[in-house]
């Protein structure tokens, strides 16, 4: 019989979650997380976010395996099942995402650098709309766009933020990025692109002292931006762990049959 994984528990603060945390602790062991073989994961979307980024930042990525209490839950497992958690993490399928790295500049001149599973967006900080100038590759594709805000997302991202911006939604397959603006006013035709995963996209902010802009990688922000450069990170591999049968992969492509 193979060895069962070494789980440990990284719980949303939510009453629901910390009741299904304690039933769960009542049936299994767990252990530290720098002990672990995988993570279990107990919230929402934006629990795996985190705890996602809390092992990034830490240097220790290990498989996560979501269990959803949360509300969309489109990067979880369902919580019920008539086998052992231990059992169902075994048998569970991966799946590599590979997360973009946003290295902004700010008007100091000092640059900083973040991760982003879902997306890194650009948003204006008030009333005026932004203005901005994208390059793909070093060439300048759009001289210059007014927005509320433009944002890159990738395939697992792509049903979150950028769907709701009218963005396509992205196969895991795909090998590609969506490049969504939000809000678009000039040029007002103008509806994104789709653009391949191992190109670097650079934006930089033009009249920032009048319109000031934010950047965003998925939960962590910085404001007074003047340029954000935005590449895939592949060093940085993630894994997340789903049920047979219900892959991300599934859930994007069903996405896309919703009415």
């Amino acid at each position: 019989m193979a060895t069962l994984p070494r789980l440990a528990l990284l719980v949303s603060e939510t009453e629901r979650a910390q009741e299904a945390a304690e039933a769960l602790r009542a049936e299994d062991a767990f252990v530290p997380l720098d002990q672990a073989d995988v993570a279990v994961v107990i919230g929402g979307d934006g629990q795996m976010l985190h705890a996602l980024h809390q092992m990034i930042d830490a240097g220790n990525v290990i498989p996560a395996y979501g269990l959803n209490h949360g509300t969309v839950g489109f990067l979880m497992n369902r919580h019920k099942s008539s086998r052992p958690l231990a059992e169902r993490v075994a048998r569970a399928r991966p799946l590599a995402v590979a997360p973009l790295e946003m290295t902004a500049t700010t008007g100091s001149g000092k640059q900083e650098s973040f991760f982003a599973i879902n997306e890194v967006s650009l948003l204006r900080e008030t009333r005026q709309t932004a203005r901005l100038e994208i390059a793909v590759n070093a060439k300048v594709r759009v001289p210059e766009l007014f927005c509320d805000g433009i944002m890159v997302a990738t395939p697992a991202g792509s049903t979150a933020y950028n769907l709701s911006a009218n963005g396509p939604i992205l196969p895991l397959g795909s090998a590609m990025l969506a490049l969504t603006p939000i809000s678009p006013f000039r040029p007002r035709r103008w509806r994104g692109a789709i653009i391949p995963d191992h190109y670097e996209i650079e934006f930089r902010v033009l009249d920032p002292d009048k319109r000031p802009v934010a950047a965003v990688a998925d939960q962590k922000e910085l404001r007074d931006i003047l340029a954000v450069k935005v590449k895939v990170a592949r060093d940085k591999q993630l894994t997340l762990l789903f049920d047979p049968g219900k892959t991300l992969e599934e859930r994007i492509f069903a996405e896309q049959f919703q009415f």
